[in-house]
């Protein structure tokens, strides 16, 4: 691994949402869902590695922080973004092949990366609850709570199971 590159997905995640706009703390806090004092350590990590700049603007009610990416924090997002599209390819793959096994073990090894997967929206997340109705095990097993979307739990693909809005006919089997 590069000295330079991002070491945790969360690093990750905070850049990616700098790069998308979110230039504010308690709103980067707010939508990476990072306590304010990692959140803190993570930004001083960024800004130490050259990856965002702080900058300091005069407002109506005083000074007003924000941050941005640099080039190089930009470049680095959109290669980690790549290599993570390249990881749910290869997951895709597995699951359309049916290999149980094989699909279960590449998720083990890149475990690490599937909430980075959700945040940045690579994964379909249809087939993402489908390898794990497929493996039977339930999404949170992988995946933190709080960063599965609602709606999704991983066993059937929705809360309380599949509600199509038609009509229930009793055919009578």
């Amino acid at each position: 691994m590069k000295i330079d590159s991002m070491e945790e997905p969360k690093d990750l995640i905070v850049l990616g949402a700098i790069k998308n706009g979110i230039k504010k703390f308690d709103k980067i806090q707010k939508t990476t869902q990072i306590d304010s004092k990692e959140l803190n350590s993570i930004l001083e990590k960024l800004e130490e590695r050259g990856m965002i700049q702080v900058e300091g603007k005069k407002g109506w009610f005083g000074k007003k922080i924000e941050i941005k990416t640099t080039e190089k924090g930009a470049k680095e997002v959109e290669e980690r973004v790549h290599e993570l599209q390249d990881k749910w390819n290869q997951m895709s793959a597995l699951y359309k092949t049916g290999d149980k096994q094989k699909l279960q073990q590449y998720m083990d090894d890149n475990k690490s990366f599937l909430p980075t997967m959700m945040f940045f929206g690579i994964m379909d997340m249809m087939m993402f609850s489908m390898m794990f109705s497929m493996m039977g095990m339930a999404m949170s097993d992988y995946v933190p709570a709080e960063s599965i979307p609602e709606g999704i739990d991983g066993n059937d693909g929705m809360e309380g199971g599949l509600d199509d809005g038609g009509f229930d006919i009793d055919i009578g089997f």
